[in-house]
């Protein structure tokens, strides 16, 4: 059974990247397919600026719950930033480099987690 923490932090990941509008949020589970890691946060910016505000908020509102991140990747450039949680990665992409890339379809055996409404709300928004 994959511990609370790990939705609660893809949870808070995906908040703070609604927080900056971030677009096509996905959450994918990863647990029965990968040891890297139990959940795939997928968000898209608008442009690099877009992304970096989407990952430096992703980073400040992890880190007010004691979260920080194992590493971050791709941040000068912004295209697609990887922000390593351990057993939560984040990929943060600029709109066109999500298209190219289309990280979703290389797992697609990955069941998408459905962030209801109610388990995005009241947490400190």
């Amino acid at each position: 059974m994959i511990p609370l923490e790990s939705i609660e932090k893809a949870r808070s990941a995906v908040r703070a990247a609604l927080d900056k509008k971030a677009k096509d949020v996905l959450v994918l589970e990863l647990k029965d397919l990968s040891i890297m890691a139990d959940y795939f946060v997928i968000c898209s910016g608008e442009s690099t600026t877009h992304v970096r505000s989407i990952v430096d908020n992703i980073e400040e509102k992890l880190r007010q719950e004691s979260i920080r991140p194992a590493g971050v990747e791709g941040y000068n450039l912004s295209r697609w930033v990887l922000m390593d949680y351990s057993d939560v990665i984040v990929h943060v992409f600029e709109e066109e480099t999500r298209a190219f890339y289309e990280l979703e379809k290389l797992w697609l055996d990955a069941p998408v987690i459905e962030m209801e409404e109610e388990d995005l709300q009241g947490h400190g928004n």
